[in-house]
């Protein structure tokens, strides 16, 4: 968008376009790849039909052939503003530009013929899109949890402090909510079909009479459309639309995937505020306009709220599909043309925005140390305990004098703002005397598996992934514009 062209700046422009989404993902939903689509299936369905003995000549296939591209979105501008019809617009707009073909475009079809087909197309390519930089940080984000996969960290449940982790592994979490997304893209994208030649209301009524009566004849059109459109594969069985309930799964998948973004989004929102993990910063970034000094994790903050976005479509789909009626009801039309487009653009900038972090993540491994030593003493007493008895002690004895320093040292903390100081109580307790309380502080010790975890997570789930998907590993992850 120019700075001088002001009539840009005159109307509404969708974010997701202008500031948040790839060109790459913008460009599938476009009206240029969209109505090309739909000239692709005329010409489709009118050499079929040739092939099957309609009397359609070659030059008209190529009158239609040479013209796909060349689209006059004012003439079908004009012709919808007339018509209230926009697939009749095309076909009009379309006969102007092949006069020789007008009496052979859409020969038999309804209008769900193009439009119906042209979205499961346009999903298709979407979903290979969305799967490729999925791959790309399920990948990166293994990446990361590999080389901090023994960094002993706080654990957190509830949001309080818990038995201790590490960075990498609960990085690993992070990423297998992404395979797992990774393994439903793949699911859905094996089972996404075309709508197929199904006239009207999916009966076929229209292509049996153009066939006078053969219905073998009316499969292999069909068969032979969706050959020439790229997929073998056709629902069995439509109304006038596909089901809305393939829409309403496509859309739960990308909710899912924007569930795991925004999950991932929230840690590391909060690991920045304790300022243990550091999301990306510009060297010119401004964090506020009134507070210079702030380093505010904005490309989390944003994954987040597109994410959410996201999530907030995924009701809209399943509800369009609940309300569909007979064999298809106009509600749909304007829904799915907010709701599909605009669910790919937000998660396609969610997955920009998420390679983006985990390529930039900063660990500061010394902040980390000190927060998790702050409560290590409260996480040793088991360990402590145990300690005291192998030296001898007796085990009520030592829990009891155990539970009167954990308290003490608690409202030293809590109550005067002080260290904890439980260790140095136990230190001056002759009960603890023949116990090595430094040994029972070791961090990793208290870590359990966790690095065996990631590394068995790596090798038996991502490794197998990145063989699948050699190409697309370290391709570019796409571009944060703002």
């Amino acid at each position: 968008m120019s700075e001088g062209d002001g009539q840009e700046h005159a109307n509404y422009q969708n974010p997701l376009v202008s500031r948040y989404a790839s060109k790459e993902m913008s460009g599938m939903w476009s009206s240029q790849v969209r109505h090309t689509t739909w000239r692709r299936l005329w010409v489709a369905l009118a050499e079929s039909q040739q092939e099957l003995g309609l009397d359609i000549s070659n030059e008209q296939l190529a009158e239609l052939s040479g013209a796909i591209e060349d689209i006059d979105f004012d003439v079908a501008g004009r012709y919808e503003r007339e018509l209230r019809h926009d697939v009749m617009a095309h076909v009009h707009a379309y006969g102007d530009r092949c006069p020789d073909a007008r009496g052979i475009i859409h020969l038999g079809a309804t209008s769900c013929f193009v439009t119906d087909n042209t979205d499961l197309l346009l999903v298709r390519q979407s979903l290979e899109l969305i799967r490729d930089r999925l791959v790309g940080v399920i990948h990166h984000l293994a990446t990361f949890a590999s080389q901090h996969r023994d960094l002993p960290c706080l654990g957190f449940t509830h949001l309080q402090p818990a038995q201790p982790t590490t960075v990498g592994k609960r990085a690993s979490l992070w990423c297998y909510d992404l395979v797992l997304d990774l393994e439903e893209l793949e699911h859905r994208l094996a089972q996404l079909k075309l709508r197929g030649v199904k006239g009207t209301t999916g009966s076929q009524a229209s292509f049996l009479s153009l066939f006078d009566g053969d219905h073998q004849r009316v499969c292999q059109l069909e068969a032979l459309v969706s050959k020439k459109m790229g997929l073998s594969d056709v629902y069995p069985v439509t109304g006038q639309t596909y089901s809305r309930k393939v829409d309403a799964q496509v859309l739960d998948l990308l909710a899912g995937i924007g569930i795991s973004a925004h999950k991932a989004g929230s840690d590391i929102r909060l690991l920045q505020h304790r300022k243990e993990i550091e999301e990306p910063f510009g060297k010119q970034q401004v964090g506020s306009s009134a507070m210079a000094y702030k380093r505010n994790p904005m490309r989390s903050e944003r994954m987040c709220g597109l994410a959410r976005f996201a999530v907030s479509l995924a009701d809209s789909g399943g509800q369009t599909a609940a309300t569909q009626w007979m064999e298809r009801t106009l509600d749909d039309s304007a829904n799915r043309r907010l709701t599909l487009p605009q669910s790919f653009l937000a998660i396609d900038a969610v997955l920009i925005l998420y390679r983006n972090i985990v390529d930039g993540l900063v660990v500061y491994p010394r902040v980390i140390a000190r927060r998790l030593a702050e409560e290590l003493p409260f996480m040793a007493t088991e360990e402590i305990l145990m300690a005291g008895v192998r030296a001898g002690g007796d085990r009520q004895e030592l829990h009891e004098a155990i539970r009167v320093h954990s308290q003490a040292a608690g409202e030293q903390v809590k109550q005067h703002g002080l260290e904890n100081d439980l260790i140095e109580r136990l230190q001056g307790d002759p009960l603890f005397a023949d116990v090595d309380l430094a040994g029972t502080l070791e961090a990793g010790q208290f870590t359990g598996r966790a690095a065996e975890q990631v590394d068995e997570f790596i090798v038996g789930v991502v490794d197998p992934i990145r063989e699948r998907y050699a190409g697309s590993l370290d391709a570019d992850g796409g571009e944060v514009t703002v």
